[in-house]
């Protein structure tokens, strides 16, 4: 599939799409990521500064990788990597997590 090709739409009542909502709501806050991904090391290491645990899901290793890539993707808008969330709510990607750490929000949001 190239650029502007069309993607399944995720079965989000089926087991996958399960297991991404239990595990959003099992920590306050959730990451799915690749571990080689510079944007999820970033998205990670600001958490890291704050002293925050998290929950990593690293997808590479998945065989429902995709699977769960298309979920994320019909609950955020994107598929890409990483996908945060805090408090069960989707908060952006790296860069996203790196501007509220800077402007101070994210201490706010992890409390």
């Amino acid at each position: 599939m190239g650029i502007g090709s069309s993607r399944a739409a995720a079965d989000m009542s089926g087991p996958v799409a399960e297991f991404v909502k239990k595990t959003i709501a099992s920590d306050k806050i959730v990451i799915f990521s690749k571990s080689y991904c510079p944007y999820c090391k970033t998205a990670k290491e600001q958490f890291k500064k704050l002293n925050k645990s998290f929950t990593a899901v690293e997808l590479e290793d998945r065989d429902d990788c995709r699977e769960i890539q298309a979920v994320l993707g019909e609950m955020t808008g994107a598929t890409s990597v990483p996908r945060v969330f805090i408090d069960g709510k989707f908060v952006g990607g790296g860069d996203d997590v790196k501007r509220l750490y800077n402007n101070g929000e994210l201490q706010k949001l992890v409390e």
